[in-house]
């Protein structure tokens, strides 16, 4: 997939065929990560394309205020709009950011010239409806050094760095994020907003069923989603003893990098799953300006945007998605 700048002459589809070529593209865009499954987008069809939109109403206030994690999820989106996009059979052409009076556009995405199939596009096309959130134990197997050499080189295609957490970096983190979980959990505004997005029959939010189990160890501090539905008990379970820690990064910490590392992130994960991989988000110690200023490298500008688990899984349990019509702006 091409992304080109303003100069590029894009060979629209024909006006009368948008809607029926876009809607099964943005299908497969909402099917992207989120924050607490927020589902943070919006879309517009336009003559040749979609515009991608931030909804900022459905911002977490409490654990995202500066709408980074908002931004990085509507940045997964846009990774699946432009596969399906080239999935069918076109060049997506993708501008960031596109109207500085409208931050809220976060992309404006066109289905440029017609192209033959691509093998490594297909494939990501069929990930993702099989890539799921897996909050569960994996297996202590070691995940091959050429499958994680390409994880880093699709996280660089999308403008973003990935670095796998040696031993001493690995605890590092685990001790971060115990630390940041136990704040977050001190904290009556974070357990009410975590509660909002754990209520049952939502069509967004977190299902019980995608939860995870506490580590029986105590090693592996995963996000407590039952913490504020304390009548729900589950069992603890032991998960794997020396987990694989990702840590995707940007050179900026700008709003238009927060979409690139979502972009990143999903062509990580889709990549992942395409090797039977899965993975879970640790998200708190990025939520936390101090602890996430302890992994963040001054001297190069890099900046910690995303923190994966990796490993290998049983299936993992689907979150709903919002019906299109919810997402879609006449």
């Amino acid at each position: 997939m091409t992304v080109s700048g303003d100069g590029f002459d894009p060979q629209p589809v024909a006006a009368e065929r948008d809607e029926a070529y876009f809607v099964p593209c943005i299908a497969a865009a909402v099917a992207a990560p989120s924050l607490h499954n927020s589902q943070p987008w919006r879309f517009r069809i336009r003559d040749g394309g979609v515009d991608v939109y931030a909804d900022r109403r459905r911002n977490l206030a409490v654990l995202d205020p500066s709408g980074r994690e908002l931004m990085i999820s509507v940045g997964g989106a846009v990774f699946n709009l432009r596969v399906a996009i080239r999935h069918q059979g076109r060049v997506p052409e993708l501008r960031l950011r596109p109207d500085e009076t409208r931050p809220d556009l976060a992309a404006r995405v066109t289905a440029g010239p017609t192209a033959g199939p691509d093998a490594v596009v297909d494939a990501l096309a069929g990930a993702i409806p099989r890539r799921h959130t897996n909050r569960r134990p994996f297996a202590p197997a070691v995940v091959p050094a050429a499958v994680l050499d390409e994880l880093t080189a699709a996280a660089h295609l999308e403008g973003a760095s990935l670095h796998v957490a040696d031993p001493v970096r690995r605890n590092a983190i685990l001790s971060l994020t115990e630390t940041a979980e136990r704040r977050l959990r001190a904290h009556g505004a974070y357990r009410a907003e975590l509660a909002q997005w754990t209520t049952p029959h939502r069509r967004d939010g977190i299902p019980p069923r995608s939860f995870g189990p506490p580590d029986a160890r105590g090693a592996l501090p995963l996000r407590d989603f039952g913490l504020a539905q304390p009548i729900r008990h589950q069992e603890s379970e032991r998960f794997e003893p020396y987990p694989t820690i990702l840590v995707i990064c940007t050179e900026g910490d700008s709003a238009e990098q927060w979409l690139r590392a979502g972009q990143a992130l999903q062509r990580v994960l889709l990549t992942a799953t395409i090797h039977h991989l899965a993975a879970s988000p640790i998200s708190q110690p990025l939520e936390i300006p101090e602890l996430r200023a302890s992994l963040t490298d001054t001297g190069t500008g890099r900046w910690p945007q995303l923190i994966l688990r990796l490993g290998y899984g049983q299936p993992a349990a689907t979150t709903p998605r919002r019906p299109l019509a919810d997402v879609l702006v006449t």
